[in-house]
């Protein structure tokens, strides 16, 4: 069975076509546990997202900050596995019928076998992965079995990333550019926002790709302000604290964030 890269381009295009950006929610599988973490996955699609990504779970995670962090050690202390991610990334697409990526450090896939979580992942369902520390230069073992599985291969780029950088990675990319504009760097809204228009720029001039933006965004009017330079606004911290807000209660934490995916959803389509 093939991935859905192709689900995945069509509601990127689908959304371009509607002049608006993306919604792109992300979730660790196995928070709050694993059948619970695909119920609040297909209430952020059902309220407004547009593509989820779905997280498996590290001890050691690079690029995450402490509220990711926190969702991360609640899902390994549940016990959480590979197979359960991609379990959780085949439920909600059957669910939802959305695309579903799968968010992951490179050691896991490497552990669990290259060629065999490809198959998997497209087996389930899933239109890719992102892979937020593999080097480009290291890629190809999974870009080909990516690309034999009809997967996605999301790179991530940075402000720090010199422009022939970006123009190597982006070439070996597919489904989207992930623009990550000073994660966990303190600093004021606006000039973080600054920086990612700068960062989408500088990346559209090397590729056709549509360019997605993860800045922290929590609200409508940040989403609204990103909506306007980039292709996609990815959201993540923000359904992860409504649902640890709600401290077990789950029916409270799905309403939660099924509100929080229109807000947003309104957000991307607001004019500014």
């Amino acid at each position: 069975m093939a991935g859905n890269i192709e689900l995945l381009n069509s509601v990127l295009a689908a959304a371009r076509a509607e002049n608006r950006a993306a919604l792109v929610g992300y979730l660790p599988a196995g928070f709050p546990t694993v059948d619970g973490g695909v119920r609040a996955m297909a209430e952020m699609l059902d309220g407004g997202c547009d593509i989820v990504e779905v997280g498996l779970p590290h001890s050691d995670p690079v690029l995450d900050g402490p509220v990711i962090q926190t969702a991360d050690d609640i899902a390994l202390r549940g016990g959480v596995k590979i197979v359960d991610v991609i379990r959780t990334v085949g439920e909600v697409h059957a669910a939802t019928g959305a695309p579903v990526l799968c968010m992951t450090y490179w050691n896991p896939v490497d552990a669990y076998g290259v060629e065999r979580f490809a198959a998997d992942l497209a087996e389930a369902g899933g239109a890719g992965c992102i892979l937020p520390d593999l080097p480009v230069e290291e890629s190809e073992v999974w870009r080909k079995a990516a690309e034999q599985h009809g997967l996605a291969t999301v790179f991530v780029v940075a402000p720090s990333s010199r422009d022939e950088r970006l123009a190597k990675i982006t070439a070996a990319g597919s489904g989207f550019v992930y623009a990550a504009s000073l994660m966990g760097v303190t600093g004021t809204r606006v000039s973080v926002g600054r920086e990612a228009e700068k960062l989408v720029t500088r990346t559209r001039a090397t590729t056709d790709l549509p360019v997605c933006v993860g800045l922290g965004v929590s609200n409508p009017e940040q989403a609204a302000e990103v909506a306007r330079f980039a292709d996609g606004v990815i959201v993540g911290s923000a359904f992860v604290k409504r649902l640890l807000e709600e401290d077990g209660d789950l029916t409270a934490g799905l309403a939660g964030v099924r509100a929080l995916a229109g807000e947003l959803a309104e957000g991307v389509r607001r004019r500014t």
